[in-house]
C-alpha cells in the first residue's frame, strides 16, 4: 500500500475497473476492482492483451471500435458493451468507456468499466416479454391497448383495432383520441365519461357500438384499469372484446321474452277462460275441456320458466349475493305457498348466514323442492331441505324429496353431462331442470344427483362462497329470475351504452 501512488490508491477504492492498455490492447495497469468484478489479481492481467478476455461473439465488434477511436486524429471516444470473461471462466456483461486521449505515465488509453449483467439480463427479460406480448397481441382477437394517463399519448395498440373499431393502429399514434370518431354518437357520452373516470383512478367495465364503416352495427365490451404510480395515474390499460354476437342472441333473447310475456300468455289465458265458459255450457265435455285447460296450465307453466331462463341469461347479474339461509327459506316459503299440501322441512344452522351465494340460485332450490312435490304421489309430499359445508370454499344444499326417480335425461341436464346435439328437451318433464342447470352452472357451481330406488332423489348444489358479510342482500331486489326485477351491467336492449351503473327494470 505504501509503494502506490495517492491516484493509484485513489483508483483502487473506486468500484468500476479502471484500465490502461496500448494501442494494441495490452493492459498496463489494471486497478485492484477488478478482483472484486472479475475474479482475478490486478497483476494477472498486466501483459494479457485485452481482447483475449472479450467473447468470441463480441471480440471483433468491439476491436473495430477501440481501433477507430485510438486513431481517430481528432478527440473521440466511445462506449462498448461486451460480455467479459472472468477467472472462473463464466461471462458477465461490461460496459466500457474509452477515449483516445492518453495516460502519459502509463503509456496508454485508460479505460473505465463496469459490470452491466443485472441490467443486460433485466432487459433481455423485458425484451423477451415485449416480444411475447407482440405475439400474443398479433394473433388476438381482441383490441390490447395502453394509454396515457391522461390519453394524451396511444403506447400500444394492436391490429384487432382496424377491424373491429374501423381505424388503423397508426391514425392513433398520431391522435390517441381519435377512437372517439368511430364510437356510435348515442354512446359517446357514456365512453367519454368512463374515459375521465379511469383518469381519476376508477376501474371501468362499460358496452358500446362501434365503426362507422359498418353502420356502428359492432358491440364491443370493454375492461380498463388505471396504472398508479405515486399517487398519479400515469398509464391506462385495457382490452375491447367484439361481443355484437352475444348482443344479438340476447336481443333475440328480449323478442323471445316479450313473445312469452305477452303474446303466448294471453293467448292461452284466452283458451282457458273459453275452454273453462264450455265446461260451464257443456258439462258433458268437462273430460275434454279438461285436458285443454290442463295443457294450457304446464305451456303457461313452460313460458313462464323459459322467461326467469331468459332474465337469468340476458342478465348475468351474478354479483348479487345473498346468505344462503336467507337463499333456502325464501325458497321454501315460496314452496310452502304454492303447496300448502306439502311438508317442508328446513332448520336453519348457526352458520347459514355467515356465507353469500349468487342470488338466483334461490330459484334452483325452488324448482328442485317443487319438483320433488309435484312428482309425489303421496297425499302429503315430504320435502328435506339441509345445508352443509362443501369445502374448499363452498357451501352445499342437498334436497331430499319422495317422488319417483328422476329419468337419466333429466340427472344429465342437472349434471351437465347432456349432448346438446340431440333435442335438449327431449323426454324432459320441461324447463324446469333447465333452469336449474343455467343457474347453477353461471355461478360456477355444480349438481349431483343420487337416485335412491323408490325412496326418492337426493339433489345436492355445491356453489362457491364469499366470506364477506357486507355483500349479502339480506331481502332487497336481486337478480333472482323469481323476482320482479334485475340489474344489468351489460348494454340493455334500449342499445344504449352502459357504463358499469346499475339499471333496474322491471317486468
Amino acid at each position: 500500500m505504501g509503494d502506490l501512488s495517492p491516484g493509484e490508491a485513489l483508483l483502487d477504492h473506486a468500484q468500476d475497473e479502471i484500465a490502461v492498455v496500448t494501442a494494441d490492447g495490452t493492459f498496463t495497469y489494471v486497478n485492484a476492482a477488478v478482483e472484486a468484478i472479475l475474479g482475478y489479481e490486478p497483476e494477472d492481467l498486466v501483459g494479457e492483451n485485452v481482447f483475449s478476455y472479450v467473447h468470441p461473439d463480441d471480440a471483433p465488434r468491439v476491436r473495430r471500435k477501440f481501433d477507430r477511436t485510438v486513431r481517430s486524429d481528432a478527440y473521440d471516444e466511445t462506449t462498448v458493451t461486451y460480455r467479459h470473461r472472468t477467472s472462473d471462466g463464466s461471462w458477465v456483461w461490461f460496459e466500457s468507456r474509452l477515449s483516445n486521449l492518453t495516460a502519459d505515465a502509463y503509456d496508454g488509453y485508460v479505460v473505465s468499466s463496469r459490470d452491466i449483467t443485472e441490467r443486460v439480463l433485466a432487459e433481455e427479460t423485458r425484451d423477451a416479454a415485449a416480444t411475447r406480448l407482440h405475439t400474443i397481441a398479433s394473433v388476438s382477437g381482441d383490441v390490447l391497448w395502453l394509454f396515457a394517463g391522461d390519453w394524451s399519448e396511444a403506447l400500444f395498440v394492436n391490429g384487432a383495432v382496424e377491424q373491429i373499431y374501423g381505424i388503423a393502429p397508426e391514425r392513433l399514434y398520431r391522435d390517441s383520441v381519435a377512437f372517439l370518431d368511430t364510437v356510435h354518437p348515442d354512446d359517446l357520452a357514456g365512453v367519454i365519461d368512463g374515459m375521465e373516470r379511469l383518469t381519476d383512478g376508477e376501474s371501468v367495465d362499460i358496452e358500446y357500438r362501434v365503426n362507422p364503416d359498418e353502420n356502428f352495427t359492432r358491440w364491443v365490451w370493454v375492461q380498463a384499469t388505471p396504472i398508479v404510480e405515486d399517487g398519479v395515474v400515469t398509464r391506462i390499460a385495457g382490452f375491447s372484446r367484439d361481443v355484437t354476437d352475444r348482443r344479438r342472441r340476447e336481443q333475440h333473447l328480449v323478442v323471445m321474452d316479450n313473445l312469452l310475456r305477452h303474446t303466448l300468455r294471453n293467448d292461452l289465458n284466452v283458451i282457458l277462460g273459453t275452454a273453462e265458459r264450455i265446461a260451464t255450457a257443456f258439462p258433458e265435455a268437462a273430460t275434454l275441456t279438461e285436458q285443454i285447460r290442463a295443457t294450457g296450465t304446464r305451456l303457461l307453466q313452460s313460458a313462464a320458466k323459459e322467461r326467469q331462463i331468459i332474465e337469468l341469461l340476458v342478465n348475468r347479474r351474478f354479483g348479487e349475493r345473498i346468505a344462503v339461509g336467507d337463499a333456502v327459506e325464501r325458497a321454501v316459503e315460496r314452496a310452502r305457498t304454492r303447496h300448502p299440501n306439502a311438508d317442508i322441512e328446513y332448520v336453519a344452522g348457526p352458520d347459514d348466514r355467515s356465507a353469500a351465494i349468487p342470488s338466483p340460485i334461490t330459484a334452483a332450490v325452488t324448482e328442485l323442492i317443487e319438483n320433488g312435490i309435484v312428482h309425489c304421489d303421496d297425499r302429503r309430499p315430504a320435502v328435506d331441505v339441509r345445508v352443509r359445508s362443501g369445502g374448499d370454499g363452498s357451501v352445499a344444499i342437498e334436497i331430499v324429496d319422495g317422488a319417483a326417480p328422476l329419468p337419466d335425461v333429466e340427472v344429465n341436464v342437472l349434471t351437465g353431462s347432456h349432448e346438446f346435439g340431440r333435442d335438449p328437451v327431449r323426454h324432459s318433464g320441461g324447463l324446469g331442470v333447465w333452469l336449474v342447470y343455467w343457474c347453477v352452472e353461471l355461478a360456477n357451481g355444480a349438481v349431483a344427483v343420487e337416485n335412491a330406488g323408490s325412496d326418492g332423489n337426493r339433489i345436492e348444489i355445491t356453489v362457491p362462497t364469499v366470506a364477506d358479510e357486507s355483500t349479502v342482500n339480506p331481502g332487497g331486489p336481486t337478480a333472482d329470475p323469481n323476482g320482479s326485477s334485475a340489474s344489468s351491467n351489460g348494454a340493455g336492449p334500449n342499445g344504449r351504452a352502459n357504463t358499469g351503473r346499475a339499471d333496474r327494470t322491471s317486468e
